[in-house]
């Protein structure tokens, strides 16, 4: 894998038709392990994934990697919370990122037979897949985010619409990922999974980082009141 941290934020912030969405905030990001994004609806937690991804830029600020930005941008995946169905099989959909970097059909289509085996999904391999089950298509979705072994993958909210047997799974792909030596970023809002998960915690709030540190200390001694509200399972104003 390709060294890509730290990645640091520098005042970054994001606006979109004249709103802020986010921001500014500072923030570094090194090491390995999970780091979990938390805070309550419209937070912010979906933007900022994608302001450290690439997809969103900054308004103002910078977003910055230890490797140059190119090389940054090769080795790192994203897996939405609807997973991106491409019009082709499930042994397909998940060969194309080796594909579309070069990879022969046949080299990248082996290794896409690799992954559905270690999915569960074999007997799935010719299937368009549109066809599958929420939780079958977020495993193909994993599974094709981490064929390439990233340095670094995010995640938004991976099994917000799945049942506990289809997390289970999928969260143990993630340990398998973190295992491998992928850093894990990732929003849920799901607070047990990210007590299971999450080696440090960023928590948002109206666009604004109000917290980011270890995981146990914030769900012990949380620094804020609205952390502490929202841990407890209150309305945070």
């Amino acid at each position: 894998m390709v060294e890509l941290l730290p990645l640091t934020l520098t005042d970054a912030s994001v606006r979109k038709e004249g709103k802020t969405l986010l921001g500014p905030l500072s923030l570094t990001l090194s090491g390995t392990g999970t780091t979990i994004l938390l805070g309550p609806n419209g937070a912010g937690k979906s933007t900022l994934l994608r302001l450290m991804h690439g997809l969103d830029r900054p308004a103002s600020g910078s977003v910055t990697w230890a490797a140059p930005r190119q090389t940054a941008h090769l080795h790192q995946a994203f897996v939405f919370q609807q997973p991106i169905l491409l019009r082709r099989s499930v042994l397909d959909n998940i060969a194309y990122p080796l594909i579309a970097h070069g990879t022969s059909r046949a080299t990248a289509r082996e290794a896409a037979r690799d992954w559905l085996s270690r999915i569960g999904l074999s007997a799935h391999v010719n299937r368009p897949a549109h066809t599958l089950s929420g939780g079958e298509r977020q495993k193909m979705a994993m599974a094709r985010g981490l064929i390439r072994a990233p340095s670094v993958l995010f995640l938004d909210e991976p099994c917000s619409n799945l049942d506990g047997q289809a997390t289970a799974e999928i969260e143990a792909l993630l340990h398998e990922a973190r295992n491998a030596g992928t850093r894990l970023i990732m929003a849920t809002h799901d607070l047990g999974q990210a007590r299971r998960l999450a080696t440090d915690i960023i928590f948002l709030h109206k666009g604004r980082l109000l917290e980011h540190g270890p995981a146990d200390p914030f769900f012990t001694r949380p620094a804020t009141s609205e952390a502490t509200a929202f841990l407890q399972g209150d309305i945070v104003l």
